[in-house]
């Protein structure tokens, strides 16, 4: 027998080997229940009760259940495009908020309402059926087998630089998919769903885990879906569209190629916005670089300052961290946690009024943070900022909120937002988040350079994201341009660093659910040395060992 227990203390003995649907209830608060969190693992309904532990059942209501949610409903669209529209070229691509993802699919402009309507109505059918999804382990050569023998060389292609003696392969009524999670146990289990037409493609739309019963309507994404166009085309040109062929690239040594071009490609940009700087009349004299956090703020800004220098202009920069309160001050959020976050976080007047007095000619001591003793200080350096070719340059995640800096016009401002849009692709329906991205990226970092545990990253994220919903996110529409800051690569880099940090985090804690989601994740990728990372790069402020000088 096998002891299961809830949260709320319940308890109860089956039988070894006992599918965990037989356990769990099929609806919960009047919703599916999708997948079930056993011992802080995401795992499948059909996964057999095998160990004595905790088991919960996870719906959409739940942020480990709505990514199943998404993850079956991308499961049954590759699967409909496979059988319905053979020869068409598709792939999932950015998303839009909680509640959608952007598809490009190769058909013909004139045509796009109409198959997209198709589309729609065979997903809905399939959907309809309520068929079973069924998760079985095979072994690595039937399953490339299966792969090559029904076209899916996006799945070869990723299994080829990795060697496991049997792999979890998701399975519905003859489609196969190597899931990068868990996925329900039945196409019905999939509810409220929608494709839009758009561009090159289409938008499948699915509720929010915190509106899991109605579709949201999108949020603003004219503008992030220029920048994400940008670098899908800078894919195109080094070569890298997913994670099958950025692992060929680390194997044969073009990697190099790919490092090289991707950062030049970077320079670029950032040498494009300096001109806009300089360009506008009358030209501003501050500029503001906002951004969710780890997406390389900055590193940006100090890249920046380096092209308007070979401009004319001369940059002074101003971290925003630098400002923060301190713990004793600092705002705390409804649970009694420290917000760091929290816009009243950064000490406001002292920042204003240092810039009044950069802005009026005067010398001031540079200011710091101690990120272990979470303390400010003065240091011994100062800032000053040229009266005649000066420009002022702030980052800092409130940096596009006005009320960070109320008392400057809005006409002597130039807004930046930075984001990491990453254009790979694990395969053609599985994507890389942009959120753990991020993550993976502050992990490291944290360890490294601000005395923060794995397990202390992970269990502020949560806080941290949803800070960046109320503080950082309302205001990226407001930007002048976006930058953005994905490197194709980094994640290969990331992983040599970030799997040791993975592994402190045991099954007991509750953060091993995002550990073991991470891990998992970065089993797809090869390995790449740091050292092949250029000293100047976005990821040296992550990675450390950056030929720049932080503050």
């Amino acid at each position: 027998m096998v002891t299961l227990r809830s949260q709320d203390g319940m308890k109860r003995n089956v039988a070894h080997g006992t599918p965990l649907s037989d356990v769990l209830p099929a609806v919960k608060d009047g919703l599916p229940v999708l997948a079930a969190l056993l011992n802080n693992d995401v795992v499948p309904l059909d996964s057999p009760a095998l160990l004595d532990g905790t088991l919960e059942p996870l719906t959409l209501a739940n942020e480990h259940g709505w990514q199943v949610y998404r993850r079956t409903l991308c499961f049954l669209l590759a699967k409909v495009l496979h059988e319905h529209f053979a020869g068409t070229t598709y792939s999932v691509r950015q998303s839009f908020g909680h509640n959608a993802l952007y598809w490009s699919w190769d058909i013909p402009e004139n045509d796009r309402e109409r198959k997209t309507a198709s589309l729609r109505a065979h997903l809905a059918a399939l959907i309809d059926l309520d068929i079973p999804i069924c998760h079985r382990l095979v072994g690595y050569d039937q399953m490339l087998s299966l792969f090559q023998s029904s076209g899916q060389m996006d799945k070869v292609n990723l299994l080829a630089h990795r060697n496991p003696p049997y792999l979890c392969l998701a399975t519905c009524d003859g489609f196969y998919d190597l899931p990068q999670g868990a996925l329900a146990s039945h196409t019905g289990a999939i509810g409220l769903f929608d494709l839009v037409p758009l561009k090159d493609g289409f938008v499948l739309e699915f509720p929010s885990f915190t509106t899991p019963t109605v579709l949201d309507p999108m949020p603003p994404y004219d503008f992030l879906f220029d920048i994400y166009a940008e670098h899908l085309r800078w894919g195109e040109i080094i070569g890298i569209r997913n994670v099958g062929e950025l692992n060929a690239a680390i194997a044969d040594g073009s990697i190099l190629d790919v490092i090289n071009t991707v950062e030049a490609l970077h320079e670029k940009r950032l040498g494009a916005i300096a001109d806009a700087i300089a360009a506008r009349c009358p030209r501003p004299h501050i500029v503001l670089i906002a951004g969710p956090s780890s997406a390389g703020k900055t590193t940006s800004a100090m890249r920046l300052c380096t092209h308007l220098r070979v401009i004319g202009l001369s940059p002074t920069l101003i971290s925003t961290d630098n400002y923060f309160v301190g713990d004793a001050r600092n705002p705390r959020d409804e649970n009694g946690n420290l917000d760091y976050e929290h816009l009243d976080a950064v000490d406001r007047t002292r920042l204003n009024a240092d810039i009044n007095r950069l802005l009026a000619g005067e010398t001031i001591p540079l200011r710091k943070f101690d990120f272990f003793k979470h303390e400010g200080f003065d240091s011994e350096e100062t800032l000053s900022l040229d009266q005649d070719c000066g420009v002022l340059v702030i980052e800092g995640i409130h940096s596009l909120n006005p009320a960070l800096t109320p008392d400057i016009p809005q006409e002597e401002k130039f807004l930046i937002y930075v984001n990491v849009l990453t254009q790979i692709a694990i395969d053609s329906n599985n994507r890389i988040s942009t959120i753990d991205n991020r993550l993976l990226r502050r992990m490291v970092r944290d360890g490294q350079f601000r005395g923060r545990s794995p397990r202390e990253t992970l269990r502020l994220w949560p806080s941290v994201r949803a800070g960046e919903e109320k503080w950082i996110l309302p205001f990226q529409h407001c930007a002048d341009v976006v930058f953005n800051t994905a490197l194709d690569y980094e994640i290969a880099v990331l992983k040599t660093l970030a799997t040791p940090l993975l592994n402190q985090i045991k099954p007991s804690f509750p953060e091993f659910v995002v550990a073991r989601r991470l891990s998992c994740f970065l089993q797809n990728f090869a390995s790449m040395p740091m050292a092949e990372v250029p000293t100047n790069s976005i990821l040296r402020e992550y990675l450390g060992e950056s030929r720049l000088r932080y503050q």
